[in-house]
């Protein structure tokens, strides 16, 4: 009976409580369920017959429900039998995994991946491992060292010209580097020399008449340029009168500019070191007939844009102006922004000669490629390929004369221009003045390149399968940057970089090799430098752009090991190059670095 009444009085208190406007307390909101999370998915590669555990170090997990490791599922187009994330495919191809975990809200997360099965091969056995023997310069070009009242000496090394000085005399010909050129009457020369020394020094460049006993110059000297640890080009521009020989002479003996200041004068015990010299010859005229002038009014040029990034074009007193407001993120590169230069109503003929010119300034520095191409088929229909170097700030004209390499009847000229100097996130370059000629006259340039290597495409009678090895640099074909040269020494491969490129191919390091049908291939390459540097390896057939590997390196003082595998096969045997991309404003900015590659082999593994 009192238990009956108790509860009756707390009934009776709780309805009172409810008169006097008294509220029940709210229940809880519930959060918003999280999406489950996938980790560790990778692209994999497995040789048919043989098992693949596609969930080996992928978990999923869920805020509310913890580990959903166990909860994942795994599909594949084509299909795999997948059991607890294991499967054996039989057939070589390539296969898209989608993972997916289900939380016991029915959120879903999914992930992707692709696995890469490969043939059956046999054992992998050496196919070729290269000899970095010791092979000796023997061919300086004609070029020699010519000491009087001096103490120097002269001689190929480390892959260039390198002259010793220790006491340069008291006169500027004391030392000098000399070479006879055979001339042509009313030809004009230019000639570079591209030198560095080990102390600041000067240098007088004179192409004397070798066809007289008198001092008697063609002109075009050039007094008291300085070189000093990072290399530089001395340049002589001059006209042969007549035919005869001109005497080349690069002056290295003891030069004092200002007479006032002794101070300032040839050092002693320095070493001077020439990579290469370039000789042109040039004959006849040249007429440019202009094709197409644009004059940006409100058309004549287009921006594109990719891979994160964002570009625009608008047209301000007869200028194109290029806004980037966003570079490329991870996975861009040079191509990624393209600011275009249309050439409506031309069609461009291989082998015919052609001359565009533009002025640009940049707000921010920038590098990256002049191409003159297809507007649709890109690449695969380029007439010509040209570097870009723009310094912040500065309005520079950008020229160029050459032989179409193939037709394109929808040609534009595309800037790539999606790598920006070192800190800019954004830019404004600003174009005009375009002009498209074709290129008339009887004028003819040749080109002779003469490097100190001991080897590569620029040294003779040389055993080219033995030392199948050679360099490309963007000065090479007149570009603003890029000087390496290549040697070999106690078993090692030197490739040193004396003036680092903006762009991937100013410095490349190439390897010729020929490889057979229906196998695979382990790339291993042993390397250190003397400074931390990247580059881009790549293999890959030669006439075309089809990697077979790409990838990163990088190398560091200590050496490494870097082993890198295909994932497909040639149907017939394939000539290939290894391919070492090392331009970037990166290696620019070292002022010199040296890669030394103790081993480099190359492992075939053949279908069974």
């Amino acid at each position: 009976m009192k238990k009956a009444l108790a509860i009756l009085l707390s009934l009776l208190m709780l309805a009172s409580l409810a008169a006097c406007g008294a509220k029940e307390a709210a229940p809880a909101a519930s959060a918003e369920n999280q999406k489950p999370a996938i980790s560790g998915v990778q692209d994999g590669t497995v040789e048919a017959g043989q098992a693949y555990d596609a969930l080996a170090g992928v978990t999923a997990s869920d805020a509310e429900d913890g580990d959903l490791t166990a909860m994942i599922t795994v599909e594949s187009t084509p299909t795999l039998d997948f059991k607890g994330g294991k499967a054996t495919p039989e057939t070589a191809g390539s296969y898209e995994l989608v993972y997916a975990v289900t939380d016991k809200a029915g959120a879903t997360a999914e992930a992707y991946a692709t696995l890469t099965v490969t043939k059956k091969t046999g054992e992998a056995t050496v196919l070729k491992e290269f000899d970095f023997s010791t092979v000796e310069a023997t061919d300086a070009h004609g070029w020699e060292a010519v000491v009087d009242g001096a103490e120097a000496t002269g001689a190929l090394k480390d892959g260039a010209f390198v002259i010793d000085i220790v006491n340069p005399g008291e006169g500027d010909g004391n030392v000098r580097f000399v070479k006879s050129l055979d001339v042509k009457a009313g030809a004009d020369y230019k000639v570079k020399i591209w030198a560095k020394s080990s102390a600041p020094t000067y240098a007088h460049f004179i192409p004397k008449d070798g066809s007289t006993e008198e001092w008697k110059t063609f002109g075009g000297e050039v007094w008291n340029a300085r070189l000093d640890a990072k290399i530089s080009c001395v340049e002589s521009n001059f006209t042969a009168p007549e035919d005869g020989v001109a005497e080349l002479r690069l002056h290295l003996g003891k030069i004092t500019p200002n007479p006032d200041n002794p101070a300032d004068t040839t050092p002693e015990n320095f070493t001077v070191t020439i990579d290469k010299v370039e000789i042109y010859e040039i004959v006849g005229d040249e007429v440019l007939e202009p094709l197409y002038t644009a004059d940006f009014a409100s058309s004549g040029a287009f921006a594109s844009a990719g891979d994160g990034a964002e570009a625009s074009v608008a047209f301000e007193d007869g200028a194109a102006v290029f806004s980037i407001d966003k570079y490329p993120g991870e996975g861009g590169g040079v191509w990624s922004v393209q600011a275009v230069l249309e050439l409506p109503g031309i069609s461009v003929v291989q082998g015919e000669k052609y001359n565009y010119s533009f002025t640009v300034v940049a707000e921010n520095g920038q590098g990256g490629e002049a191409l003159v191409e297809s507007n649709e088929k890109s690449w695969e229909a380029r007439a010509n390929f040209n570097g870009l170097g723009l310094e912040a700030g500065q309005e520079v004209t950008v020229e160029k004369t050459f032989t179409a390499e193939a037709n394109v009847d929808d040609p534009v000229l595309r800037m790539q221009i999606g790598n920006p100097n070192e800190g800019v996130t954004a830019n404004k370059i600003t174009v005009k003045n375009f002009v498209f000629n074709k290129v008339g006259g009887d004028k003819e340039t040749k080109k002779t390149l003469e490097a100190f290597a001991p080897f590569g495409m620029y040294t003779e009678n040389v055993d080219k399968e033995k030392y199948p090895w050679q360099t490309f640099n963007g000065t090479d074909e007149d570009n603003e940057r890029g000087v390496g040269t290549i040697w070999t020494a106690d078993g090692s491969l030197f490739y040193r970089i004396d003036d680092g490129g903006t762009v991937d191919w100013h410095n490349k390091l190439i390897c010729p090799v020929t490889l057979p049908s229906d196998s695979y291939f382990i790339v291993e390459i042993k390397a250190k430098a003397d400074k931390p540097v990247s580059c881009g390896f790549f293999l890959n057939p030669q006439g075309g752009w089809d990697p077979r590997l790409s990838e990163g390196m990088d190398f560091t003082t200590e050496e490494q090991t870097f082993t890198f595998e295909t994932k497909d096969i040639f149907i017939t045997e394939m000539p290939c190059e290894l391919l070492f991309q090392f331009g970037s404003e990166a290696t620019a900015a070292l002022d010199g670095v040296t890669i030394e590659f103790t081993g480099v082999t190359i492992y075939q593994m053949p279908v069974m």
